[in-house]
């Protein structure tokens, strides 16, 4: 089955044709401020790799969040698109432009069976606790206040990626993945098995990202707006658009604030330091829920490309039995994979290249059947 996947992210948009050995064999980037490429750009796009394929079997659409009802990759009809479109309050960054996505490629290949594969729902296997807030039984029974988690589709790949490059089965390993972007989390892998993550019941929980601000007292939002008089709207905006890197840099790109903090920007210094201390918190936390790690990865665009924090994370959590090799580090990067460890480390540290296009065909090819789009 060859695949069409749509990768809508928050500032771009990814086009990829697989073909049925996970052979890439066309793709598409495209600036989609908001989510949003400019009109009739996307479904333009879809058409020119779909032809240039020779048709396509099925499209699959990343959605990121998929609530309480969506646990497995679904076959989009009308009835699952609306209640995609309902989880919006819950991914403001994500979901819109995931929905308008599904909407453009119906549009342009109306004969071609479009999935949805979440990434909530790697983690459907945390168990009770890990994914249970310590709230009233209303807010846990009727309204759903529980702990999703986010990235599964990367957080899948990295884990399972990591097991070959260290060549071991994953079933007999436990895995922090270290997924860092934009948006960031981490996660605790048991035998390729989610059992705790970062983010909660949004992607604004655990890390702090590029514009949201990860983990806050809960009192500081009612304090807001309570005693400050912030509207709750507004509060809710600026948590996901306005905090992070951007409200303590200026700048929400990690490259740019690196620079900056490199050429004595105090400000850019400040973020820096805080990024670095909340997320070797938080991976020493994934650490914890396993009992113990045989491997940190590192994936994402930040994971990927900035061996300084990949430095900085690791040389503070040596009772981790981790340690970086220098050069192997610095050399990791532009898609390079591979074990960055000395020989000495205990537990190993590894490069993974996101592939988040690949486990979402392969689930599509699960799902979807039905007939190919024209040429």
């Amino acid at each position: 089955m060859r695949v069409l996947v749509l990768n809508a992210g928050s500032s771009s948009v990814k086009l990829r044709v697989v073909e049925p050995d996970d052979t890439v064999v066309h793709r598409a980037d495209l600036d989609a401020p908001r989510g949003r490429p400019a009109e009739g750009e996307l479904e333009d796009a879809a058409l020119r790799l779909a032809r240039a394929a020779g048709g396509v079997d099925a499209v699959g659409h990343r959605v990121v969040h998929g609530g309480p009802d969506f646990t497995a990759p679904v076959r989009i009809v009308p009835d699952v698109l609306d209640r995609i479109d309902a989880l919006t309050v819950l991914a403001p960054l994500h979901q819109p432009p995931a929905v308008a996505g599904i909407r453009a490629l119906a549009g342009a290949l109306p004969d071609v069976p479009s999935v949805a594969c979440f990434g909530t729902a790697f983690h459907t296997t945390m168990p009770p606790a890990a994914s249970t807030y310590a709230v009233p039984a209303r807010w846990r029974s009727e309204l759903g206040l529980r702990r999703y988690g986010f990235h599964g589709l990367a957080h899948a790949w990295a884990s399972a990626r990591a097991a070959e490059i260290v060549g071991r089965p994953v079933a007999e390993l436990r895995i922090v993945v270290a997924h860092l972007g934009s948006g960031a989390s981490a996660c605790a892998v048991d035998g390729g098995r989610s059992v705790d993550t970062t983010m909660g019941f949004t992607p604004t929980a655990g890390l702090v990202m590029a514009t949201r601000s990860g983990d806050l007292d809960p009192s500081a939002v009612t304090w807001l707006s309570v005693h400050a008089d912030v509207p709750p709207a507004e509060v809710d905006h600026a948590l996901d658009h306005e905090s992070g890197m951007a409200a303590l840099a200026g700048e929400a790109d990690m490259r740019r604030v690196l620079a900056a903090a490199g050429a004595g920007d105090p400000a850019a210094g400040l973020a820096v330091e805080v990024w670095v201390h909340r997320a070797r918190a938080q991976l020493a936390a994934m650490a914890a829920a396993l009992g113990g790690v045989h491997v940190l990865a590192f994936s994402g665009g930040v994971g990927e490309n900035a061996p300084v924090l990949r430095r900085r994370l690791v040389d503070g959590l040596p009772f981790l039995g981790l340690a970086l090799d220098a050069d192997l580090d610095a050399a990791a990067v532009d898609g390079v994979e591979g074990d960055v460890s000395t020989d000495a480390a205990e537990a190993r540290t590894v490069v993974v290249h996101a592939r988040e296009d690949l486990v979402i065909a392969r689930q599509v090819r699960g799902v979807a059947a039905g007939p190919r789009a024209p040429g």
